[in-house]
C-alpha cells in the first residue's frame, strides 16, 4: 500500500517541485492533475495542470517516468473530473475527448488507473440521467481497455453550492448507482475510485460499502468529513449537505479511520491510499497547504504498511 495525495493544492508547483517535496516528506504517490492545459477552470482545485496530455508522446513519457523513477515517487493515477454528462452538447463533447485523451496519456505512461466523475445534469431526474449515461460511458470505458487502463470513478455527488442544485453534477454517489452503473457496463476496467467522506454526511455505511464492492475499488481517495450540528439545525436535510457538510483533512472529521483500514485490508485491497486535500482551513498558502499534508500523512501513515 502506498501513501500519497491530489496534485492538486500545488497548482503553481511544476510536477518535479511537487514530487521532490513528496519524496522529502515521506510520500510514496501522486495522483496527477491533467485538466486541458490553459482551460482556466474556474471550480476549486479544478484546471489544474501537472502533466498536458496533448504533449505526451513516447518519448515524453519516457521522460517523466526517468524523472519520477530518479525521485523515487510513483504515478497512482491521473486524474481529470469534469461533467461527463453535462447538458450542453459542445461541452459534453470536449470534455469527453479530453478524458479520452487522458486515458491513452495514461496508457503511454504506464499509469493503471484514470480517476473521473461519471457527471450529471442537474435537473434532470436519476432515470433519465442513467439514459444518457448509457450513451456516454461505453465509449470511454472501451478506449480504457484498449489502453488497457482502469476508470476509478469517484463518489462524490458534486452539490456544494446552488449552481449544481438540485440534482449535483456526478451520478456516481450511492450504493444503488454503483450498482446500476456496473450492470449496464461489468467491465474489470470500470470501477470506483473510493472515497469515504461523501458516505459520511449520506449517512451510508462506510465499511458495509468496501465490503459489497470490494472487486470494484480501483483506488482510494482518503479525505474526511465533518458534520456541522449547527449547519444541520439551520439547514436540514433537506438542503442535501449544504450548510453544514465540511470537507475535513483525515483525522479532523468524522470518518472512522481505523476501522476504515480495517475494512480495506480485509477485502484485499492493496492499492495507493490518496490524500485529497479540500480542508478550507489548510489553503490559502502554500505553507498552509504543506502543512494540512503533513498533518494528514501523520493520522494515515499509522495504518499504511
Amino acid at each position: 500500500m502506498k501513501l500519497g495525495f491530489v496534485t492538486a493544492p500545488f497548482g503553481d508547483w511544476s510536477l518535479e517541485q511537487v514530487a521532490r517535496w513528496a519524496k522529502d516528506n515521506g510520500f510514496d504517490a501522486l495522483e496527477v492533475c491533467c485538466w486541458p492545459a490553459g482551460s482556466g477552470d474556474a471550480r476549486r482545485y479544478a484546471g489544474v495542470t501537472h502533466i498536458d496530455v496533448d504533449s505526451v508522446d513516447d518519448a515524453k513519457a519516457s521522460e517523466i517516468r526517468t524523472l519520477l523513477e530518479e525521485i523515487g515517487i510513483e504515478i497512482s493515477g491521473l486524474g481529470y473530473y469534469p461533467n461527463n454528462l453535462h447538458p450542453d452538447p459542445a461541452h459534453r463533447e470536449a470534455v469527453n475527448e479530453h478524458t479520452k485523451k487522458v486515458i491513452r496519456a495514461a496508457g503511454v505512461l504506464d499509469v493503471p488507473v484514470v480517476n473521473t466523475f461519471v457527471g450529471r445534469d442537474k435537473d434532470r431526474s436519476y432515470p433519465d440521467n442513467l439514459v444518457e449515461f448509457r450513451k456516454v460511458w461505453p465509449a470511454l470505458v472501451e478506449e480504457a481497455e484498449a489502453a488497457h487502463v482502469k476508470i476509478g470513478i469517484e463518489n462524490c455527488p458534486m452539490i456544494f453550492s446552488l449552481d449544481e442544485w438540485p440534482g449535483g453534477v456526478n451520478l456516481a454517489s450511492t450504493p444503488a448507482s454503483w450498482r446500476d452503473m456496473f450492470h449496464e457496463i461489468p467491465s474489470a476496467n470500470f470501477g470506483l475510485n473510493f472515497d469515504p467522506s461523501h458516505l459520511i454526511w449520506q449517512m451510508i455505511d462506510v465499511e458495509r460499502a468496501i465490503y459489497d464492492f470490494a472487486e470494484r475499488i480501483v483506488h482510494v481517495h482518503a479525505k474526511d468529513l465533518e458534520i456541522r450540528p449547527d449547519g444541520l439545525y439551520e439547514h436540514g436535510v433537506m438542503s442535501l449537505g449544504m450548510g453544514w457538510q465540511v470537507p475535513r483533512l483525515p483525522g479532523l472529521g468524522q470518518v472512522r479511520w481505523d476501522r476504515f483500514f480495517a475494512a480495506i485490508y480485509a477485502s484485499g485491497y492493496d492499492g495507493p491510499v490518496i490524500i485529497e486535500h479540500e480542508d478550507r482551513k489548510f489553503e490559502g498558502s502554500d505553507e498552509l497547504v504543506i502543512r494540512g499534508f503533513q498533518l494528514a500523512r501523520d493520522v494515515l501513515r499509522t495504518y499504511i504498511v
